[in-house]
């Protein structure tokens, strides 16, 4: 907004001094502009003189006063001043900032969108989990900040598919319908062998327990493959379910299962060894992933015949790019850190570009409750799952708190501070502001003021607090793209936070109703442009905007 004005004049007075011979265009599209972090060093900053003096081997202060020069003469700029080595700090016309709301209120729910994607085709696979057990609280992380991912990129202008990737076949699944069999036979008193490594939790004794409601004991003699579809189809309800309560669906569901019926699997094996790429070793097959830079050789298929992890995923990453996406997301746990160069190997080594896939690992989740680490689920397995976080804290709580932190940074989950009804609690404070704000509107409603155009007032917002409202709000469309750009939504989240805690700081120190009305509608017209873009910041990362709290 402001800020992309602020580059067309800074770009211009560049091509101005190339003209003049002031500097060459070695420089061009290396220089930025950036907000200053500290007062009092102007609106905007560019590091142009000190990227220009580096490549035309000149003084950097020298370039900045000619450059300084240049934008003196523009309009919107106030004063120029040269800081340090050479930085040019850009103080702008006071009263551009509030040029900023009248978009706002023109653009709407659509304000902070854009088309920078181009209507590119991406497809965002997150969640993915194995439909061996409910939700855990560390899928939940995954399916937040991937549905986030997922709106960032919708809102910049991509053309956005999610999907499931649903891990329907090999050892896992079998386990699961062997452990299901033997808690059936174990609640009817018949002998049962529960298989060494199976899937513990009450869950499956619900399974199990249905069926014998459904039939008795008429599955006594099924084969594993009848209790394993049974409770794959209860286990994926109960998942489908989960994800409904935090806001959370899917384009398409993609089954692993597919990939080893239509022969997609062993094609894949047949390529890499037509390009002698494969080999067998004490009975497995091995792929030579040490050519491409891997420190050693990976097995695709163990000896006993069942292909390791690495085999199904290279097919199904090999299956997204024919169906033609630009850019393909996977969002996985950290504990994917070591697997993913092999994929990715696997990838090149059958000649598809690796530089269309970004993989995005998040950390792990730790519950704290009481200042200590909640370890244990009260009614499933033995861990938390993303339904009873939910019952406890709301799904808005978890979603924000989910996306509070970077990906790549632990979260320390504090369910004592998510349930406050407080300023304390970061989610409260963000959806206060809003719910703040609406009261405002009320009340003025109540006195008979309405604002539907405040152009001709708007010189009388001179506060401090509001030119730092002024120049947050400015910059929202920017931090929504670079949000898509950089897959980064919690930079949403930490937006919001900073918005709240301006308004909030704002709203104690200055009154919005007062006797002036030319003030009052100056005012009123800034809180309705802060409500919407709360509302559009908070729907953005999936989150309610409440009117009232």
């Amino acid at each position: 907004m402001i800020k992309s004005h602020v580059k067309e004049i800074v770009d211009h007075c560049f091509a101005e001094g190339v003209k003049l011979g002031h500097w060459s265009e070695a420089a061009s599209g290396r220089y930025t502009i950036e907000v200053p972090k500290r007062e009092g060093q102007g609106d905007f900053s560019t590091n142009f003189a000190l990227v220009a003096a580096g490549v035309d081997k000149r003084k950097p202060r020298d370039l900045a006063a000619q450059f300084a020069q240049l934008l003196g003469s523009q309009p919107m700029i106030d004063r120029v001043e040269i800081a340090g080595p050479g930085f040019i700090n850009l103080f702008l016309d006071k009263n551009i900032w509030a040029t900023v709301l009248a978009p706002i209120y023109d653009q709407g729910e659509r304000f902070g969108c854009s088309e920078v994607g181009a209507g590119r085709k991406v497809l965002v696979e997150f969640v993915s989990a194995n439909p061996t057990g409910p939700l855990s609280v560390g899928h939940g992380r995954n399916a937040v900040l991937g549905d986030a991912i997922a709106r960032v990129l919708a809102a910049s202008g991509y053309a956005v598919q999610r999907e499931y990737y649903f891990n329907d076949a090999g050892r896992q699944m079998r386990v699961l319908g062997e452990s299901t069999k033997a808690r059936y036979l174990e609640l009817l008193g018949l002998p049962n062998v529960f298989p060494e490594d199976g899937y513990q939790g009450d869950y499956i004794y619900d399974i199990a327990r249905s069926m014998i409601d459904e039939g008795n004991d008429a599955f006594k003699e099924a084969e594993v493959a009848v209790f394993k579809n049974r409770a794959q189809q209860a286990i994926f309800a109960d998942i489908d379910a989960t994800l409904k309560r935090i806001g959370i669906g899917f384009d398409t569901y993609f089954n692993e299962h597919t990939l080893y019926e239509d022969g997609r699997i062993t094609q894949v094996v047949a390529e890499l060894r037509a390009k002698d790429l494969v080999y067998e070793k004490e009975g497995a097959t091995w792929f030579k992933t040490s050519e491409f830079g891997q420190e050693q050789d990976r097995v695709i298929i163990k000896s006993t015949g069942e292909p390791t992890y690495r085999l199904p995923d290279i097919a199904y990453h090999l299956d997204k790019f024919k169906r033609g996406y630009d850019w393909m997301i996977n969002v996985f746990g950290s504990d994917h850190i070591a697997t993913v160069p092999d994929v990715m190997a696997g990838i090149r080594a059958l000649g598809f570009d690796d530089s269309r896939i970004t993989v995005v690992l998040y950390q792990f989740v730790t519950l704290l409750r009481d200042g200590k680490q909640v370890k244990m689920s009260t009614r499933k397995a033995t861990f938390v799952t993303v339904d009873e976080l939910v019952d406890e804290v709301g799904p808005d709580a978890l979603r924000f708190f989910f996306l509070m932190r970077k990906p790549d940074n632990l979260i320390e989950f504090d369910l004592d501070l998510a349930k406050k009804q407080s300023q304390e609690n970061p989610v409260f404070y963000v959806q206060y502001a809003h719910a703040r704000l609406c009261s405002i509107e009320k009340q003025a409603r109540e006195q008979g003021v309405t604002v539907d155009s405040a152009a001709e007032v708007l010189h009388r917002l001179v506060e401090p607090e509001e030119f730092a409202l002024l120049k947050t709000l400015a910059d929202y469309p920017s931090l929504v793209a670079g949000a898509a750009a950089d897959l980064a939504p919690h930079r949403v989240i930490f937006y919001l936070m900073e918005l709240a805690g301006q308004f909030h700081g704002f709203y104690n120190k200055h009154k919005v109703l007062t006797d002036d009305r030319e003030l009052v509608r100056a005012r009123l017209y800034l809180c309705g442009a802060l409500k919407r873009v709360f509302r559009n910041g908070l729907q953005l990362a999936g989150l309610t905007a409440p009117e009232s709290m």
